[in-house]
């Protein structure tokens, strides 16, 4: 997770209940991550499935930031492609990856703390998020407006667990636009995070208000 700006309890497009971040001391902005464990890494953020919109929704009522779920904002056109079991690629995230830095980068620039959980599997939709058109190829519409008047900075939170646990929870999920059988295509495009990144990992073995706690104590001492 990270923190961006400064603000109190709003609530972003999308907000499921009293989603929002967590009040700190630096302009960070928590990501939300979820991952599954590979034998190369400790964990790998961004796959679906951990529990990350529920653990961002919790923080932020408790800390009172604004709060984004990432997959509110996936075009029509992405939700149809994996609605029928076809993988995103990096030209159908980019745009809409740009598109979450924009709103980001707006609240920022307006003073206002934000937890954004978001499936960033690469350190590029990361570096996208926090940096616009300087993380890929493709221009974000705000970033040369907005880019002298805010600056932003990511804490990633990475919510770590084996395939089988993150699937496990996927098969129970209802009402989601993502079929389970992407999540094998996310494991193999996720690029866990590692330094200089700035991100702390936790397993999804903890129960949520144990993670809430450890995400907490980290932006205290940011």
């Amino acid at each position: 997770m990270g923190r961006l700006g400064k603000g109190g309890g709003k609530h972003g497009k999308g907000a499921r209940g009293n989603r929002g971040s967590a009040e700190g001391h630096s302009p960070h902005s928590p990501c939300l991550g979820g991952s599954g464990s590979a034998p190369r890494a400790p964990g790998r953020p961004g796959t679906a499935g951990p529990g990350r919109s529920t653990v961002g929704a919790l923080l932020a009522s408790e800390l009172g930031w604004k709060f984004y779920d990432a997959d509110d904002y996936h075009p029509e056109e992405n939700r149809k492609k994996m609605g029928k079991g076809i993988p995103l690629d990096d030209q159908d995230r980019i745009p809409w990856l740009c598109n979450l830095h924009d709103i980001l980068l707006r609240d920022v620039a307006s003073g206002q703390h934000v937890v954004l959980a978001c499936s960033a599997l690469k350190k590029m939709y990361r570096d996208i998020l926090t940096q616009g058109k300087d993380g890929a190829a493709l221009k974000c519409e705000e970033s040369e407006k907005e880019a002298k008047r805010a600056e932003m900075q990511l804490l990633v939170v990475h919510l770590s667990g084996s395939f089988e646990v993150i699937s496990g929870r996927l098969l129970k999920r209802k009402g989601h636009f993502m079929p389970p059988e992407l999540l094998r295509s996310q494991f193999e495009t996720l690029e866990p995070p590692a330094a200089p990144e700035n991100f702390i990992q936790i397993s999804v073995d903890k129960n949520v208000s144990e993670i809430i706690a450890k995400i907490m104590e980290t932006l205290k001492m940011k």
